[in-house]
């Protein structure tokens, strides 16, 4: 005899706080679930085992693991860039990553007492005028300034 539970999974899910599909019957005593028409009985046959849960099934992450590993090995060399140079990262951002780390290594030089406050805000000004090319060109206007010392 086929019955239709349908309602049952339903009244079962809300009961247990779980989705519809994750109700299973025991197939022997379908019957007792189709007579079950109360939540007690509904949860009487819930700890006779006749009404199980299934286990969240989940997303596995092994796949993903692969493919970030195969991205890592197809790494942005010069053959796989696309777009010019200034399409890929800004001038201005560029200007800025560089004029931070500047003013960082002036503010480094200057908290380790390696530069005068005068000097440092002679640099400082040089950097804010585009005087100084980068960190490295900074670096050896610095050791200047201390042999001067």
């Amino acid at each position: 005899m086929v019955v239709n539970l349908k309602s049952k999974r339903r009244l079962v899910s809300r009961i247990l706080g779980v989705g519809a599909d994750r109700v299973k019957f025991d197939p022997a005593y379908l019957d007792d679930v189709a007579d079950a028409i109360t939540r007690d009985n509904i949860r009487s046959l819930i700890t006779a085992n006749v009404i199980e849960v299934k286990a969240i099934k989940g997303t596995s992450k092994g796949r993903s693991y692969f493919k970030k590993v195969q991205h890592k090995k197809r790494s942005k060399k010069q053959g796989s860039k696309k777009g010019r140079k200034g399409a890929r990262m800004g001038k201005k951002e560029i200007y800025v990553k560089r004029i931070r780390a500047m003013r960082h290594q002036l503010h480094v030089s200057k908290s380790r007492k390696e530069i005068t406050n005068d000097a440092y805000w002679k640099l400082y000004k040089q950097v804010s005028g585009n005087q100084v090319r980068n960190l490295a060109h900074l670096r050896s206007l610095i050791t200047e300034v201390k042999s001067k010392k």
